[in-house]
């Protein structure tokens, strides 16, 4: 049974949002808590490692 809240992924492999058990987690981003901000996974990854860069650049 998939239940709406919790547990939703993003598979690497696949390219895709999965709910609860799925491909191995190393072939997944996430946890997540809905299936929206699971679909945002990459942008998500892709926004944090550019606020990284930008205090790595701001140390130095």
């Amino acid at each position: 049974m998939n239940d709406v809240h919790g547990d939703w992924w993003y598979c690497l492999k696949h390219m895709r949002v999965e709910h609860g058990a799925g491909c191995p987690n190393k072939q997944r981003m996430g946890p997540y808590g809905d299936e929206a901000t699971a679909a945002r996974a990459l942008s998500i990854a892709a926004e944090r490692n550019e606020d990284w860069e930008a205090e790595d650049e701001q140390g130095r």
